[in-house]
């Protein structure tokens, strides 16, 4: 069967796709690409000099040149689709991005693998499965996306993220590298927790026995910040204002919320504190 998208009258090399099914066997699915050579050359280095190598043993149709290709039918055309003139297929799940970039990268289609780098560290894929984003491009040596993946994993929380088989293909190294950013992000985050001297509470503070202890507040604030920053190093829960309204319910003190809310500029500043510690790998 031919490719309808490719299957210029004008081509000068075919690509087979894979079409094996279970034992190995030909299943009658495989695809022939109808290409070009000088695109194929132009697009990837490693086509460049193997169509330059005579090729004995290539299979004939019709005196263009067949190449066996290992990949089925839906890559190779994926792949055609980003080195041709034609809009690129979008991307839909991290399953088909890992194998394009596989594929690329066998290949040496470097302006292929410079697209998905650019897709792989998409908010879709960040914000969905941050740990997958960062065993991904711990496997291919992809140090820049490696960082923005690591530094989205610090909302999700490693403990919470699923296990996929992307972590198989993870170094030890690498999952070390980023469970250490977190312990070390989390250790320094929970060290800013520290009340300045003048935030008080008219009701908390207002007996001379009480007058230098911090409002009763932030024991409940201070302790579930903790928590979260252990599970989560990241400023945005901790200075939401529905965690900082559970500290004051919890108190137990009627003023205790008034102290909170002129308390805000506290609150920025550790938003900022927090904000500023390395986040990546």
């Amino acid at each position: 069967m031919s490719s309808s998208l490719f299957s210029s009258r004008d081509a000068d090399l075919i690509l087979h796709s894979n079409s094996s099914g279970e034992g190995g066997q030909e299943d009658g699915s495989s695809i022939n690409f109808l290409v070009h050579r000088c695109v194929l050359s132009t697009a990837s280095p490693f086509f460049e000099a193997m169509l330059s190598l005579p090729q004995p043993n290539a299979e004939r149709n019709s005196d263009i040149p067949v190449i066996p290709m290992a990949e089925d039918g839906s890559v190779v055309e994926t792949i055609l689709r980003h080195i041709y003139p034609l809009p690129n297929p979008p991307v839909e799940t991290l399953d088909e991005l890992a194998q394009m970039l596989e594929v690329a990268r066998k290949y040496d289609f470097t302006s292929v693998s410079n697209h998905l780098r650019q897709t792989l560290v998409a908010a879709q894929f960040l914000e969905a499965c941050p740990l997958r984003v960062y065993a991904i491009a711990s496997r291919y040596d992809l140090d820049e996306e490696a960082k923005v993946a690591s530094k989205a994993t610090l909302c999700a929380g490693l403990d919470k993220m699923p296990l996929h088989d992307d972590l198989k293909s993870m170094s030890g190294f690498a999952y070390h590298r980023l469970l250490q950013l977190h312990k070390r992000r989390a250790r320094d985050a929970v060290a800013l927790l520290e009340l300045p001297d003048d935030v008080r509470c008219m009701s908390c503070n207002g007996r001379r026995d009480t007058v230098n202890q911090p409002p009763r507040w932030w024991a409940h604030y201070k302790e579930a910040a903790k928590e979260e920053l252990l599970a989560r190093p990241t400023s945005d829960i901790i200075c939401s204002l529905s965690f900082i309204q559970r500290a004051a319910l919890a108190s137990g003190c009627e003023r205790c919320a008034g102290s909170i809310l002129s308390s805000c500029w506290f609150f920025d500043q550790l938003r900022q504190k927090i904000d500023t510690l390395p986040a990546t790998v």
